[in-house]
């Protein structure tokens, strides 16, 4: 599906079925690096079980065009702007990792409009390394060669992510490279690492939100950790928010390494 959305060609991923705004509505945002593809399985079950789906790339990302996103803040004017763009009133924000930042900025920027707020291997403060940072700006293939063995707990796919025998390295390796070379005008790898690791409004933003928050994080997580998201949750807590927390036993990929395990979070906490 394709909108435009800030003025700029977007495109949604919409699991197979026609868009129907009078249906509840997901929209799922993609970390650093990464595109619409890394939801395909929880994007298309949830397609096909009554409700819709936006799994966006974000601007200035592989089929979307515009400017890539500075800052958080900047995303989430985008996600509202897609809202607007779609027709569609309240949407649940389903985000990993950059995207989960996204979320929660946009959920607390929405109000009543966003309905559920899901947040998969976040972190807040999301720092970065500067050696990273550093690698990302200079060495962007040295950099996702480090990105796809720390952000994995496997190199081996369970078979309903993409089927038997996937390699789930090389199929890292090779989406990394697509996203960054379908962007010449900007290195999004470097752009959005430094997005998360300057955004400081988390704590005031979690405690702003209007609805129910979901933390799916996996315990061997080395990107993301479950400890770095504990003051995150114990703020939404704090604010007397309605808080969720699904661990599984696995690293940064949460949707590739434990696709069954997270849309079972995903479904059950979307009702």
């Amino acid at each position: 599906m394709n909108l435009v959305v800030q003025g700029h060609a977007t495109y949604c991923y919409t699991g197979g079925r026609p868009f129907d705004a009078a249906r509840p509505t997901v929209v799922f945002i993609h970390g650093v690096l990464n595109d619409h593809s890394v939801w395909i399985l929880q994007s298309r079950y949830l397609a096909h079980h009554g409700f819709n789906v936006l799994a966006v790339d974000l601007p200035g990302h592989c089929r979307s065009a515009g400017e890539a996103p500075d800052t958080v803040e900047q995303a989430a004017a985008f996600v509202a702007a897609l809202l607007d763009a779609a027709g569609v009133g309240r949407a649940a924000l389903v985000g990993h990792s950059w995207g989960s930042l996204i979320a929660l900025e946009a959920a607390s920027r929405l109000g009543e409009r966003a309905t559920h707020l899901a947040l998969v291997g976040t972190a807040f403060p999301m720092k970065v390394s500067p050696a990273l940072l550093e690698a990302a700006q200079n060495e962007p293939e040295a950099a996702l060669r480090m990105v796809n063995l720390f952000s994995r707990a496997t190199l081996a796919a369970p078979p309903s992510v993409l089927g038997p025998g996937t390699w789930v390295y090389g199929a890292g390796m090779a989406l990394g490279r697509r996203v960054l070379r379908s962007n010449p005008r900007a290195n999004v790898f470097h752009r959005g690492f430094l997005a998360c690791d300057r955004y400081a409004n988390g704590e005031r933003a979690i405690a702003r939100i209007a609805c129910p928050v979901l933390f799916v994080l996996g315990t061997r997580d080395q990107m993301t950790p479950p400890r770095a998201a504990q003051g995150l949750i114990a703020a939404a807590r704090g604010a007397g928010k309605d808080v969720r927390v699904a661990q599984l036993a696995v690293g940064h990929h949460q949707m590739a390494e434990a696709p069954d395990g997270t849309l079972s979070a995903l479904r059950d906490f979307l009702g």
